[in-house]
């Protein structure tokens, strides 16, 4: 009798995992689809060129400084027309999209 109880509870824990472990991959997975689709994925640039954000497609970006094309690399999020920026180091920032133009962090940048 407890053989059994075992096993029911053990195969309840394995489909809860595999449950919630498919639900996850399907919400990184339409996140992803969203960032593909977003408008606002491409090239930002400074209007002097020194600083260019490339925000991916798959929801990450790369930033580049003057020479260094690869300053910094991270995460981002766009909610409605504001952008949330995690980098690789954890350090985070953000900005807003308003008529076209990018605001983030004293800086404007424009859609290449």
């Amino acid at each position: 009798m407890a053989d059994r109880y075992l096993r029911a509870s053990l195969a309840f824990a394995a489909f809860t995992f595999v449950a919630t472990f498919t639900v996850f991959a399907h919400e990184i997975n339409d996140q992803e689809k969203t960032m593909t689709e977003h408008p606002y994925a491409g090239m930002w640039v400074t209007e002097d060129n020194h600083i260019r954000h490339e925000l991916l497609p798959n929801g990450r970006y790369v930033e580049a400084r003057g020479t260094r094309e690869k300053a910094y690399e991270g995460r981002y999020w766009v909610t409605g027309d504001h952008i949330d920026y995690k980098d690789d180091t954890g350090f985070t920032a953000d900005g807003d999209f308003r008529d076209g133009v990018l605001y983030h962090a004293g800086m404007v940048l424009r859609r290449r």
